[in-house]
C-alpha cells in the first residue's frame, strides 16, 4: 500500500487513499494548526475501532448472525513524555440483537487475537468489554 500526504499549509496534511478517500489532518491552534482535520492520533483510534469492528462484523456474519445495531467507545491513554505513544487502548463493544454471547466472544477473540491488523500493528495493550441489549458481558476477554 503506497499513498502520498501533502502539506497544505501551517500544520495541515492531506491524502487520497489508495482507495480514493480524502484524509484531512490537522493540529490544533494552539500547536499552529488550524483545526482544519483531525489528529492524527484521532484517525490511529479511529482505525484501530473500524479495523475491529469491520472484523467482527465479517465473523458474526459468517455465524449467520447479524446485529441490529453496533457501536464502540474507544479510548485511548497516552503517555506523558514524547513520542507520547498510545499505552492502554480501551474498547467497549456494544451490540444489539439475538446475539449469542459465545459467538460474539469468539467474534471479538478472533478480530482481537488475529485478524485485526491496525491493533496488532500498535505496541500499545488493548482491552476490550462488550455488551449485548445493554447487558453487560460476563466473560473477561
Amino acid at each position: 500500500m503506497e499513498l502520498t500526504v501533502n502539506w497544505n499549509r501551517k500544520m495541515a496534511f492531506s491524502s487520497v487513499t489508495p482507495s480514493g478517500h480524502e484524509v484531512i489532518m490537522d493540529a490544533a491552534e494552539s500547536a499552529g494548526g488550524e483545526n482544519s482535520g483531525a489528529r492524527p492520533t484521532e484517525l490511529l483510534l479511529n482505525a484501530v475501532a473500524g479495523c475491529t469492528g469491520i472484523d467482527i462484523i465479517l465473523i458474526l456474519k459468517k455465524m449467520r448472525l447479524e446485529p441490529l445495531t453496533f457501536t464502540m467507545d474507544i479510548k485511548g491513554e497516552r503517555a506523558e513524555d514524547h513520542p507520547k505513544r498510545f499505552t492502554l487502548i480501551t474498547i467497549h463493544y456494544a451490540l444489539e440483537g439475538d446475539l449469542p454471547e459465545d459467538k460474539v466472544i469468539r467474534a471479538i477473540n478472533l478480530s482481537k487475537e488475529k485478524y485485526c491488523s491496525v491493533s496488532h500493528t500498535l505496541s500499545a495493550e488493548i482491552v476490550v468489554t462488550y455488551s449485548i441489549n445493554d447487558v453487560p458481558g460476563k466473560q473477561k476477554i
